[in-house]
């Protein structure tokens, strides 16, 4: 993975944090993340992963809060997907079949062959990223998270425009992985029958995974041949797979699409769990607290051990200000999921904001053992910063504050928050041999570091001018 990438990367894991906590429901257009829809994309993703001889534990799956049908890869083997890929999927196997095309791509090597087109995306990507994470810190999430989703949709169009022998290779790798996983593929002829259908509509209808994924009615036609050709063709998604996308369906709609449609869509006759799951999250997003833990309390009994729920209470609970209740329903939610990083930040969160030392010391406790898993976090780090900060431990707070900004690309940032904490932590204890590498591989150039001072000065007010 190249340097610039891996800037890029972190960029996006920051604007993807800043955009929750902005819109406070785990959804919002950009990166997104949510433990429950995550998972649910590895159990279909791994498998097949396994299958073309790479290793799941070195490609990253990504999910962009958008609801156009949509999906791809870029270098360092990175699947992304809309959110709208999830909501337009008429079952499990329409999904799965569109990522073990994608997967396709990735065992084909593609990304390699696409040489400067693919340079020119990544630019573009990097830019909207760059310029959204600066509105969003400063002070406009919003329209952050609006320029981040644009570009458009991180230049997949500049990146990703494959040949049609690529795409016929990528083909024919989807119906293996689905062979050897022993699934079906027709829910990929199926998406891919829809998108022929697209490509009788004028090009600015089109499906965004349309335009970057050529498509002719003979490619279709091979394809069903050689999905059919299959033992497993008749293998159908299983009545658990079907009722898991309904779910994580229904609380993408439920974040994403308008209050009002959500009810259309979910009335209060419908007494099914993913109308529960869709409308709690509508009535939050109106204000309506207490609608909305009923709808949750409705799930609850209905599953009462089901983690995602418990986290969405707290969230609720959170969001409209009640810190103290939030925290035993995120614990619960951990008690079932212990090992799910994203849980250990929120209740972290809450223990941070309401203040006592026990909670702030628990807090710093499940943000190390989460940013052990996952150390580009930065919200991560910012709250163990807080944390630290809070705690009276100022040289811990700036080395968390240095690993924040080092794990969104700001070299100079992380270099001097480093140095600070390297100057009063001891030396040779943990803390200041992490500072030490941190200082390592941020040490600025000269010309970086006069470049830096000139834009201090400029930003600082010139007091002997004004007198």
């Amino acid at each position: 993975m190249t340097r610039q990438f891996q800037s890029v990367l972190r960029i996006a894991a920051l604007a993807a944090i800043t955009v929750m906590l902005a819109a406070a429901p785990a959804l919002a257009q950009g990166l997104i993340r949510d433990t429950e829809i995550e998972a649910v994309m590895r159990e279909y993703t791994d498998p097949m992963l396994v299958a073309a001889d790479l290793d799941p534990e070195a490609v990253d799956v990504y999910l962009i809060g958008d609801m156009s049908f949509n999906a791809f890869v870029t270098q360092g083997q990175n699947i992304f997907l809309h959110t709208g890929l999830i909501i337009r999927a008429e079952n499990p196997g329409e999904i799965k079949g569109v990522i073990a095309h994608e997967i396709g791509h990735i065992q084909g090597a593609h990304l390699a062959r696409m040489g400067d087109a693919q340079r020119g995306g990544m630019a573009t990507m990097a830019a909207s990223l760059g310029i959204g994470i600066i509105a969003a810190l400063a002070g406009a999430p919003d329209a952050g998270a609006a320029i981040m989703a644009s570009g458009p949709q991180f230049a997949t169009l500049d990146m990703l425009r494959y040949s049609r022998g690529q795409e016929a290779a990528a083909d024919q790798a989807a119906v293996r992985l689905l062979t050897a996983t022993e699934q079906s593929g027709r829910g990929l002829v199926s998406t891919f029958e829809r998108l022929a259908y697209q490509e009788r509509l004028s090009f600015a209808r089109r499906w965004e995974y349309f335009r970057s994924h050529p498509l002719s009615t003979d490619r279709v036609a091979a394809l069903r041949r050689n999905v059919e050709a299959s033992p497993y063709a008749d293998v159908p998604d299983s009545p658990e797979e079907i009722a898991e996308l309904q779910r994580i369906q229904a609380k993408i709609i439920g974040f994403m699409a308008p209050p009002g449609q959500t009810f259309d869509r979910y009335p209060e006759t419908d007494t099914s769990l993913p109308a529960h799951y869709a409308r709690s999250v509508a009535w939050f997003k109106q204000g309506r607290t207490d609608r909305a833990i009923q709808e949750v309390d409705a799930l609850l009994q209905m599953e009462p051990d089901n983690p995602f729920f418990h986290e969405l209470q707290g969230q609720i609970l959170f969001e409209s200000g009640r810190i103290a209740d939030s925290i035993a329903p995120q614990r619960r939610a951990l008690e079932f999921l212990p090992d799910a990083p994203l849980f250990k930040i929120y209740l972290s969160r809450s223990l941070i904001a309401e203040g006592d030392d026990e909670g702030l010391r628990e807090a710093v406790t499940l943000l190390s053992q989460a940013l052990v898993a996952e150390p580009d976090n930065s919200f991560g780090w910012f709250q163990k910063s807080l944390a630290h900060q809070a705690l009276g431990e100022v040289a811990m707070a700036e080395l968390a504050t240095a690993e924040r900004y080092y794990a969104v690309g700001d070299e100079m940032q992380a270099h001097i928050f480093a140095q600070r904490a390297q100057d009063a932590l001891e030396r040779g204890t943990e803390a200041w041999i992490r500072a030490s590498e941190i200082l390592a591989v941020t040490q600025p150039t000269d010309r970086e570091l006069r470049e830096w001072n000139r834009r201090e000065r400029e930003r600082r007010p010139n007091f002997m001018t004004q007198l």
